[in-house]
């Protein structure tokens, strides 16, 4: 794996891919999601040409998730479900936040690489990596193998319902964090993972050899540290309510991605214009449900009856 930047103009995502079946107040309703195929589908939307592999069943929630890729353009190089595709019950806790159970097949995810698959992580100017299993040395194992000398971004995003050893979970992340391009934490993993203390957290990635960390603190914004330095960013402020935040996320790392595919900025200036498109991009995914990235121009041409979504 290499730090190195590429001319490459495409982006591959590895990771999760799934249904969320969400159960609230207004009933119970099903979205496609998952943090690897949300990465994917926002850096399309982004107008990156973006594939995503991951393990997608042959049944009717599988066919859900091919179509909704097709529709926003992102290919596919599916893995095989033996126990078909993955599904995330989610429900709010009462503090507002999501709760997830995760059926066997997420529990048990398994991602393969076919010639396929690794043309395409050869052919790429980033690799993105969300919500993988980290704790299984096997998939660890495999995924460094595919990588050869692909330029990486990594984001651990570990989900308790998933997690079935959080120490093998750090040390497979943090291989892939020694040479990453980009690794992306948050006040969550930092909680889980670790001993909650993001900016040491943030420090310790640094320190084992990562290019840049981008570090979201929620409500707090969020911070990128680089070799030119350390920048922050706010939360920024949009028109409209904030209806879910189970996307912010996703959609930082993919307007963060965005930016990485080319070259990375190597300039302080350069890093904090990335990480405030960044937060605007967070922001206005905000302001729908699911983990679809939205844009402020996106809202806007909403507004105006365009074809934003």
């Amino acid at each position: 794996m290499s730090n190195e930047t590429s001319s490459a103009g495409s982006v591959v995502v590895i990771g999760d891919a799934l249904i969320d079946e969400i159960r609230d107040r207004a009933g119970v309703r099903e979205l496609v999601g998952g943090a690897a195929l949300n990465v994917a589908v926002g850096l399309r939307r982004l107008g990156v040409a973006t594939t995503l592999i991951a393990m997608v069943g042959e049944d009717e929630a599988g066919a859900h998730i091919r179509e909704y890729l097709s529709d926003h353009g992102v290919r596919l190089i599916a893995s095989a479900a033996p126990l078909g595709s993955s599904r995330a019950i989610v429900q709010r806790g009462a503090d507002g936040e999501p709760q997830y159970v995760f059926n066997e097949a997420a529990q048990r995810r398994s991602i393969r690489y076919s010639d396929e698959a690794r043309q395409a992580i050869a052919d790429a100017g980033l690799v993105a990596i969300s919500c993988f299993p980290f704790d299984v040395p096997a998939e660890v194992e495999a995924l460094i193998d595919a990588l050869a000398e692909a330029r990486v971004a990594v984001d651990p995003n570990p989900r308790t319902g998933m997690l079935s050893d959080r120490d093998e979970f750090v040390r497979g992340f943090e291989r892939l964090a020694t040479s990453a391009a980009l690794v992306k934490v948050g006040a969550d993993d930092a909680a889980i993972l670790y001993d909650g203390d993001l900016d040491a957290l943030r420090a310790r990635l640094r320190d084992l050899g990562a290019a840049a960390v981008l570090a979201t603190a929620g409500a707090d914004g969020a911070t990128i540290e680089a070799h030119a330095g350390v920048v922050s960013a706010p939360i920024a402020e949009l028109p409209g309510a904030v209806i879910d935040t189970v996307g912010a996320g996703d959609a930082t790392l993919a307007a963060v991605s965005e930016g990485l595919v080319s070259a990375a900025p190597q300039e302080l200036e350069e890093w904090r214009a990335l990480l405030l498109r960044a937060m605007d991009v967070a922001a206005a995914t905000c302001r729908a449900e699911g983990g679809l990235l939205r844009t402020p121009e996106s809202l806007a041409e909403a507004e105006r009856g365009v074809h934003g979504s």
